[in-house]
């Protein structure tokens, strides 16, 4: 016999769309309050993104760094789950498109997050994928570890420096944490692994169009993260930035001279741009297509819909700069909505507080034992840095199964070098 399902209480109706970090405070805030919340998303999953790269690197595997929305949210009573693409949102109408339906609502949390952007050059994308999602990393990762196993049979020493010249664009976190691990692997993780072709002699280039990397943090970090690279081996080209890029390598440009590296691997980390729903508001955004919110993260004109984490543009009231696009952010941003909207059933109130963002500060690892931390005032550098990046990561990951398994892995990574995921999946055709 079936078990009776269980209603969701009455109450105003809250859409949620987007089950990322921001998303997923938001519902956890509202759980057990006098609202009908219902949680849309494209994925069934949540997924623990500044982990995404270990996936691409075959150091974890995707269930390692994401958990299934249903298996989170299942035992909040107010909550349910709609597994869809929300393409367009009608403010006046108090309504949300998805697929092939429409979503009433009474408050609306658009917390979709950001998308790849080529700045104007779509045909890249083909050539050079980006990390955003576990397809995303399953495909790089099958071009990284293909291309060993193409060199490896290729008897053309020119063909085989290219499937062994590796390139990635941007030197953001995700750029510079890339290209410390392809590095790694090429240098220690698989060398004996491969009888007919050197492995260390791998190239990997990391390109970045400004002075310095990792421009958000402080100088210090930036020169050590440029430091621990080239110790690794990995050739660090500023002011550089990629003028083309096809299925054979990249034209870069660097103080207006051009040149080409043949590369059968590029990869996309320079930058991005929100998910195109929130151009449906009717309302302002800025130049990356984050929607610009008012002091309560609402939007002018209706302040039943909402937008947070990466997808809002916000400068905050005390220090005039905007919120960066960092999971601190949009978990902070989420809770703060989902706590006013609850004050708003519970207590009828109208007044609503300032969103403040509170700047935990930052990290970035480089490879095995080096990473650069800022905490408040304080810089960390190498194992240091290095311990508080694995102890944090390990302590936001979801569910108690993916911090053990995380913490084995890293083991395994530290001390063997070992990268237990090196499985190629999907079509064995390296490139377009």
């Amino acid at each position: 016999m079936t078990p009776a399902r269980q209603n969701q209480p009455a109450g105003p109706r809250v859409v949620i769309v987007g089950g990322g970090f921001a998303g997923l405070a938001c519902c956890r805030a509202l759980r057990g309050t006098d609202t009908r919340v219902t949680m849309v998303d494209r994925q069934n999953h949540h997924l623990f993104q500044p982990l995404l790269y270990q996936v691409a690197t075959a150091a974890m595997s995707p269930a390692n760094v994401a958990a299934p929305i249903r298996k989170i949210v299942g035992r909040w009573k107010n909550v349910s789950v709609a597994l869809g693409e929300a393409t367009a949102v009608d403010p006046n109408a108090r309504t949300l498109r998805v697929d092939d339906r429409d979503f009433p609502y009474d408050f609306l949390v658009l917390a979709c997050g950001m998308t790849h952007a080529y700045f104007g050059h779509d045909s890249w994308a083909e050539h050079a994928p980006g990390l955003k999602t576990v397809d995303d990393a399953l495909e790089i990762r099958r071009r990284i570890l293909l291309a060993f196993e193409t060199a490896e049979l290729n008897d053309d020493e020119e063909a085989r420096k290219a499937e062994l010249t590796f390139v990635v664009v941007g030197g953001g976190p995700t750029g510079v944490e890339m290209a410390g691990a392809i590095k790694e692997i090429a240098a220690e993780s698989i060398p004996r692994d491969f009888k007919r072709v050197d492995t260390r002699s791998a190239r990997v280039v990391l390109l970045e169009g400004g002075d310095r990397l990792l421009a958000a943090y402080p100088p210090n970090l930036s020169e050590r993260a440029r430091e621990d690279l080239v110790s690794l081996g990995v050739e660090v080209r500023l002011e550089t930035i990629a003028t083309d890029i096809d299925a054979d390598g990249v034209t870069l440009e660097h103080a207006g001279t051009s040149e080409r590296i043949n590369s059968r691997c590029v990869i996309w980390a320079a930058g991005l741009k929100a998910e195109p729903i929130g151009v449906s508001l009717g309302v302002e955004t800025d130049p990356s297509g984050r929607v610009r919110v008012n002091h309560d993260l609402s939007i002018p004109g209706h302040p039943n819909v909402f937008v947070v984490g990466d997808q809002m543009g916000y400068d905050d009231p005390e220090t005039g700069d905007p919120v960066p696009g960092v999971a601190q952010g949009a978990i902070q941003s989420g809770r703060f909505v989902g706590e006013l909207i609850a004050r708003q059933v519970r207590d009828s109130e109208t007044r609503r507080r300032t969103f403040h963002y509170r700047d935990k500060g930052m990290m970035a690892t480089i490879g095995r034992a080096r990473a650069v931390a800022r905490i408040g005032k304080m810089t960390f550098a190498g194992f240091p840095a290095w311990a508080m990046w694995s102890l944090v990561h390990i302590a936001f990951l979801i569910g108690f199964r993916n911090r053990l398994l995380a913490m084995i892995e890293w083991a395994g990574l530290y001390v063997f070098w070992s990268r237990g995921a090196r499985l190629i999946t999907g079509p064995r055709r390296r490139r377009p």
